[in-house]
């Protein structure tokens, strides 16, 4: 039951493409050159790094950014550490990665957003960042590992949201954890039952509540939450809004590939109404 218990969270879809030339400040400008030219970027203030580095994100520039971030892999700052780690994530979800450097990559990431734990408890994004590298992780472990690990996984992810509740990504990534056990077959329950006295569980209706109140604190931020709010309506059998939100997802500007997939996605659920 890898598809259900792992939880693979699709996130490295997430960063804003810029179509076009965009309208550079000179350190945008002067990241993206030094980057380019491989030059060394040590000498660099904190705050100019991790501005290089969110331009970076923002350009979908996975390569570059990991690169660049690679550098402070030794950092005692959980703000290089979990951007660290959200990076080689991103690089374990290119296509045609080989299956080796992937499972090190997913590894690497899970180490980075452990150590910016360590140094900042209090970082909202490094309990996020560990919570989505958890999940990567247990795509190598048992089916025992996986189900322990999703207890864990829904800790951080609450506790991120606590840290700052305007994140509309850790919110999403929660809705997404609740409907992955609301989906669960009754025969993968049987499974976890024998496993675990108390197994994890959730409803339509608690994921639901988490992807409405990421829509609330960030509206039409993320394609896939618009589909995602589409399909639990459909699980609670509530055809007139899983229609509005399949509408809304299909008709989402696809400017990355997760987009595409979800425009499709969204227009194949939708032909099942007739539409």
């Amino acid at each position: 039951m890898p598809s259900i218990i792992s939880i693979s969270f699709v996130l490295n879809g997430r960063a804003a493409f810029i179509l076009g030339l965009p309208a550079l400040s000179y350190l945008a400008y002067r990241a993206y050159r030094t980057v380019q030219s491989s030059a060394v970027v040590h000498a660099l203030e904190k705050e100019e790094v991790l501005e290089q580095a969110d331009y970076l994100y923002s350009c979908a520039e996975t390569e570059k950014l990991y690169q660049l971030l690679l550098q402070y892999k030794d950092s005692d700052d959980a703000e290089f550490l979990w951007r660290l780690a959200r990076a080689s994530r991103d690089l374990s979800q290119m296509p045609n990665m080989a299956a080796d450097k992937k499972k090190k990559l997913v590894f690497e990431a899970f180490e980075y957003a452990k150590a910016a734990l360590e140094k900042n408890e209090r970082c909202f994004a490094a309990h996020k960042w560990y919570a989505v590298c958890l999940s990567d992780v247990g795509d190598y472990e048992s089916v025992k590992v996986k189900i322990g690990n999703a207890v864990i996984i829904r800790e951080h992810l609450e506790r991120a949201i606590e840290l700052n509740a305007k994140d509309a990504t850790s919110i999403h990534i929660l809705g997404h954890w609740c409907f992955a056990f609301a989906e669960l077959p009754w025969y993968q329950r049987k499974v976890a039952a024998v496993i675990f006295a108390s197994p994890p569980t959730s409803t339509y209706e608690e994921a639901l509540a988490f992807f409405l109140k990421a829509e609330e604190a960030d509206p039409n931020f993320y394609s896939k939450n618009l589909l995602m709010l589409g399909k639990t309506y459909m699980g609670m059998k509530d055809q007139e809004n899983a229609l509005l939100w399949l509408t809304k997802a299909r008709d989402y500007p696809p400017h990355t590939l997760e987009d595409k997939e979800v425009h499709q996605e969204a227009v194949d659920l939708l032909k099942k109404f007739g539409v």
